[in-house]
């Protein structure tokens, strides 16, 4: 979807101030809502984790800090699930009318969850591309989740590698299932997205699905 999340190329946001020996956590806070994030019922589907992201409202997302926008986020997922109810989020206190199910990730399996190997990609017809096509970024507007940057639609590039079909998502996001496409690797010039004025050997990678590529 387009959003205040989808920034490449917007001016006006302020510096971008690296900070030297920059802590894995500010605050503690932080870490436990990383812990509490990767140990949820709610992280089997990390598109539709992102597409909650895109929905904060734009005010509330540049207000926020990194892990507020992974708590708002987790918050909703776990209401969307029935994993909890609005009055338990807001007092912090489970409701004792509430039946109490059996967890869904006991304790003792986090360990096991967080590192089993998982993996997107899939298996598929042949590509539409190969390495050296020249490809253009298709222009849409599209109102639900995508990996479809702005900055890039309609913009010409080359494929400089395969990366195997993935799950799409654009349908994962939304519960639609997998639908997967093959993935690539496309070389944009900047000057073919920031127009004459960017360094002449600079350029900008994407990896990109099928559905959002025609030949140019």
């Amino acid at each position: 979807m387009n959003g205040v999340h989808d920034m490449g190329g917007m001016h006006g946001m302020g510096p971008v101030a690296p900070e030297p020996d920059e802590p894995v956590f500010h605050h503690a806070w932080e870490g436990r809502v990383h812990a509490l994030t990767l140990a949820s019922p709610t992280r089997g589907n990390i598109d539709a984790g992102r597409h909650k992201l895109e929905l904060i409202p734009p005010a509330e997302y540049l207000r926020m800090s990194y892990y507020e926008k992974w708590l708002t986020r987790l918050e909703q997922l776990l209401l969307a699930g029935g994993f909890v109810t609005a009055d338990e989020l807001a007092t912090g206190r489970a409701d004792p009318a509430k039946p109490k199910a059996t967890p869904v990730r006991p304790a003792a399996t986090v360990q096991a969850a967080l590192t089993a190997p998982y993996s997107y990609i899939r298996e598929v017809g042949p590509p539409a591309f190969a390495v050296g096509h020249r490809v253009r970024a298709k222009v849409i507007q599209p109102k639900g989740h995508t990996r479809l940057p702005r900055y890039v639609r309609g913009r010409t590039g080359v494929i400089e590698r395969l990366h195997g079909a993935h799950v799409f998502p654009d349908r994962h996001a939304h519960g639609e299932g997998e639908h997967p496409h093959h993935l690539y690797s496309v070389r944009f010039a900047a000057r073919e997205l920031w127009g004459p004025d960017a360094p002449a050997r600079d350029s900008v990678r994407l990896d990109l699905w099928e559905p959002y590529l025609e030949r140019a």
